[in-house]
């Protein structure tokens, strides 16, 4: 039994997954520090109720900086290219206030849906210049008491074919940048696209994390250069590709083969549904494919895979609100996942994006930040199946947010 002098919080009755029972789970200084059956403290408490608790959702792949257009340009883009071509026209006139103000929309409705770890890409080149990227640099700063952010910076529109962009990417890294990403199929020279992105991430000791094979063509591809820069830099564990839709429709045999690439590359794969799905196959009159690649059979072949939003109210995707669980569960009746497969739809949205991102410290483990949510469900399974409420968050043993159960009005009550 710990000391009862230990803790500045307890958090009792909390269920783990994994656990058969609840646990007590004590924070001093806020972090960690006993996850016992029964603590002995006066300290203050939060009775979780035998509640499913977990260290929060992790989005590996958002937008911040192009997020909540809806309503500045026509919505009824058929590609990725017109999507592309109409957010390009539009971050012209973007300010910094304006991102600021449209990616803390966003941010604070992930926050209320239980994310507590996130990297948001932001778009680097001569248009938006660093407006957008000092905007979310500030979203970092200033909502750091709820919300982890991370800023992958990345050229949208093409590297070698984009005069000014690589000088302003470099400027970004240099300035807080934390993540270097790229896009080589907006570029006229992919390769070379792909080994400068290498390059500057070898020069700033960054992870990787591309937006690649975007289509549903598999005559061609970019993976197998992204795979061969990885293994020859030695860089394993520390590059993810977004969307990869190409992979949703190769033949069984190609699959197989592809799998074991990735898994021996080291090259993890952020699968996207929302945006996935609504570009993908619109060319089609009937039986259109859904362009989803299957994240929870690529990770049982040994791929590191995660689920994540990607856009918000955009012409990428004009839908969305922030809800990781909500995509997950998305996700799981797209993919045809079966019961058996809920808990590894649930690891997508947390510890297989926390991998991804090499976030050491997360996780309810003793020693990690006191960083916990706590869903209305007793079973893991079900925080997937049913879409329970998400109803408190903590940051560091700090709470962040709380979400009253509905009530019903019965006749006479």
């Amino acid at each position: 039994m710990t000391a009862q002098s230990a803790f500045d919080l307890i958090f009792r009755n909390a269920l783990l997954r994994g656990a058969a029972d609840p646990m007590d789970i004590g924070v001093t200084r806020g972090r960690i520090t006993a996850i016992e059956p029964t603590l002995a403290c006066e300290a203050a408490e939060v009775d979780v109720g035998g509640r499913l608790a977990l260290p929060g959702f992790v989005d590996s792949h958002i937008h911040l900086d192009k997020a909540c257009l809806l309503g500045r340009c026509g919505h009824d883009h058929g590609s990725v290219s017109e999507a592309i071509r109409a957010v390009s026209e539009m971050k012209k006139g973007f300010s910094v206030e304006d991102v600021y103000a449209r990616g803390a929309r966003v941010l604070e409705r992930a926050i209320v849906h239980g994310t507590t770890r996130m990297r948001t890409h932001v778009e680097i080149d001569p248009r938006i210049g660093l407006r957008g990227f000092e905007a979310v640099k500030a979203l970092k700063r200033d909502y750091a008491w709820a919300i982890d952010l991370s800023l992958c910076v990345f050229p949208q529109e093409g590297l070698t074919n984009d005069p000014g962009s690589e000088e302003l990417l470099i400027q970004a890294l240099r300035d807080g940048g934390e993540v270097i990403g790229g896009c080589p199929y907006t570029d006229t020279d992919p390769n070379a696209h792909l080994a400068r992105i290498f390059d500057l991430a070898e020069a700033f000791d960054l992870d990787v994390d591309l937006h690649l094979d975007f289509d549903l063509d598999p005559s061609w591809w970019h993976l197998d250069e992204v795979c061969r820069q990885t293994e020859r830099r030695n860089y394993g564990g520390r590059v993810a590709i977004g969307h990869a839709t190409k992979l949703s429709v190769l033949p069984p045999e190609r699959l197989r083969a592809a799998t074991a690439q990735l898994a021996k590359a080291g090259v993890a794969v952020t699968v996207l549904p929302a945006t996935d799905l609504y570009l993908m196959g619109r060319e089609a009159t009937h039986n259109a494919p859904r362009g989803l690649t299957l994240a929870h059979k690529l990770a049982a072949d040994g791929v590191l895979c995660s689920i994540a939003t990607n856009n918000v109210l955009n012409p990428f995707t004009p839908f969305g609100d922030a809800s990781l669980l909500r995509m997950a569960n998305f996700y799981a009746n797209v993919a045809h996942a079966s019961v058996n497969d809920f808990d590894t739809c649930l690891d997508l949205v947390t510890e297989l994006p926390a991998r991804l991102m090499n976030l050491g410290d997360y996780g309810i483990k003793v020693g990690n930040p006191a960083d916990l949510i706590v869903l209305d469900t007793q079973d893991s399974r079900f925080a997937v199946a049913e879409l329970p409420d998400v109803v408190m968050g903590f940051k560091s043993g700090r709470q962040t947010f709380a979400r009253q159960r509905p009530t019903v009005f019965r006749p006479g009550s």
